[in-house]
């Protein structure tokens, strides 16, 4: 398995990857909302592709100047129970820390027991927050 920095080439691929694991997007997971991810910081935003070149895994961090944030974590469910997305959350901490990240920030669907489970084993701990959004561009969620 080899992990690398995506690209844009690799839209269609990291869509399918995040439809097969079961993630819900939402409008901002479009081509050019994922360009302008890549303008702010590219290093963040990792794949894993096995030997076959197939991507595997994908993690979309971002880093504000004060917090990293981890977004759509995600294993090919043929490849899950393998420690792929171990792996790939720890080179994302490693390239937080190197541009000065002291705390990282995520967020889980609270009916998402598995992956609460997996968090709490990389060492990440549930804090009793209310998250409030509200979306500024046209179109919701």
């Amino acid at each position: 398995m080899r992990i690398e920095s995506f690209s844009l080439q690799q839209y269609e691929d990291v869509i399918q990857l995040w439809i097969r694991a079961g993630l819900q997007l939402s409008c901002s997971d479009t081509r050019e909302g994922l360009r302008k991810k890549l303008e702010r910081d590219a290093e963040l935003f990792l794949v894993a592709m096995n030997e076959e070149e197939r991507m595997i895994a994908a993690v979309m961090g971002s880093y504000d100047g004060r917090r990293g944030w981890v977004n759509h974590l995600a294993v090919d469910p043929d490849f899950q129970g393998q420690d792929i997305g171990s792996r790939l959350m720890d080179e994302l901490e490693k390239r937080l820390a190197n541009i000065g990240c002291e705390k990282i920030n995520l967020l889980i669907e609270p009916t998402n027991h598995s992956v609460q489970a997996f968090y709490n084993q990389l060492g990440y701990e549930r804090d009793e927050l209310i998250f409030m959004e509200k979306w500024i561009a046209s179109g919701e969620g």
